[in-house]
């Protein structure tokens, strides 16, 4: 059978690109789809064995490397614009558009969805201010933009014949969004690569790219508040000169680091400080395959990951005072490193790998049959 995985964009490495990376590892024989493909070749060599995506018309519009966003009226079209007639098989990776190609009735297709596109639905209001367009002409056009896109969003749900969630939580936003079910397969998290570190260090360790929904700012503030502790940052993003501004001499800002880095300090880190919503979170994940504890919102994709007062602790509101809180009874814990990695063999890479594999062969059969 041919088959094609279409992803929404390819320009790095980031949760999704390690999901397609993973499918790849399973079936060798995808022709790739996207908007976009800008992957330098190790990364190239890593997600796409080396191949190239096919890619749609914004490739070649001006600044489409550097900000493909800002073409987001054209996601649906662009999309729709890739001719995946030929194909028997179709594999979605979607957190914007991708699940939207165009398939005809003797074409299987399935969906792996991070999440219904966030700037459109749950995170509406949080990209509207972020982008400071609540009001005037420029407010007004992006509401009319992202209020078509959630209705083409819906219509072109009806594409996907199985949808496959990485989270009860993402699940509940499929059927609320789409009104469609969805069979959760937890994503893959490379636990192998994260080794169990005993000893820890007099640190704590926040990571992510720092963009105001992630809540790194609250994080900063916490640790301002508690000046005999010590937290590192690992990351870099628009956000990067103001937290570094706010912060005090206890915060340390490392930028962007290689994967040897991350996962060494990941590794001897007292604990993860995690502040975001995620969809699932592989970051508390990889955290705890190193026996790193996770101190969490709690919320997302981590009540699914994290083990209160076994894997780590939760906290009810993204404040720092909540955080400060949660921190003060982590203090008062002893937590085992060894039963911490444990929880996150749950969601290796193999067993993702092995899951996925039985649900797209047996739906083959059943369609084909």
């Amino acid at each position: 059978m041919k088959k094609a995985l279409v992803h929404d964009w390819f320009y790095t490495k980031a949760g999704g690109e390690k999901v397609v990376e993973a499918i790849t590892d399973v079936w060798s024989d995808f022709d790739y789809f996207s908007l976009i493909d800008f992957l330098n070749q190790d990364h190239r060599d890593d997600i796409l064995k080396g191949k190239k995506a096919n890619t749609s018309f914004i490739q070649k519009l001006p600044r489409a490397k550097k900000n493909h966003r800002k073409y987001l009226q054209f996601f649906p079209s662009a999309i729709e614009s890739l001719n995946l007639s030929e194909y028997d098989v179709i594999i979605s990776s979607s957190s914007s558009v991708a699940k939207g190609v165009l398939t005809h009735q003797n074409q299987l297709h399935i969906c792996y969805c991070h999440s219904p596109m966030r700037y459109a639905w749950n995170l509406y209001f949080d990209y509207l201010n972020d982008k400071n367009l609540i009001r005037g002409i420029k407010g007004w056009y992006a509401k009319k933009v992202l209020h078509k896109i959630r209705t083409w969003d819906v219509i072109s749900s009806n594409r996907v014949d199985f949808f496959v969630a990485n989270s009860n939580y993402i699940a509940k936003r499929i059927k609320k969004v789409y009104n469609r079910d969805a069979v959760v397969i937890y994503p893959p998290v490379e636990t192998d690569k994260f080794e169990l570190q005993i000893e820890k260090e007099d640190y704590y360790v926040a990571a992510s790219r720092l963009v105001s929904y992630k809540k790194t700012d609250i994080i900063v503030e916490a640790f301002n508040h508690l000046p005999h502790l010590k937290l590192v940052i690992i990351g870099d993003g628009p956000e990067m000169k103001k937290l570094k501004k706010k912060a005090n001499s206890n915060i340390k800002f490392l930028g962007s680091v290689d994967d040897s880095k991350m996962i060494n300090t990941l590794q001897k880190a007292k604990a993860l400080v995690f502040a975001a919503d995620e969809d699932f979170g592989i970051l508390p994940v990889e955290a705890q395959s190193c026996g790193t504890p996770v101190i969490a919102f709690k919320k997302g994709g981590v009540l699914e990951t994290v083990v209160e007062n076994k894997t780590g602790v939760f906290y009810d509101k993204q404040n720092y005072k909540d955080i400060i809180g949660a921190i003060k009874r982590f203090e008062d814990l002893n937590l085992d490193p060894k039963e911490i990695r444990e929880n996150a063999l749950r969601f290796s890479k193999d067993r993702f790998k092995l899951n996925f594999r039985s649900f797209i062969e047996e739906k083959i059969k059943e369609f084909y049959s």
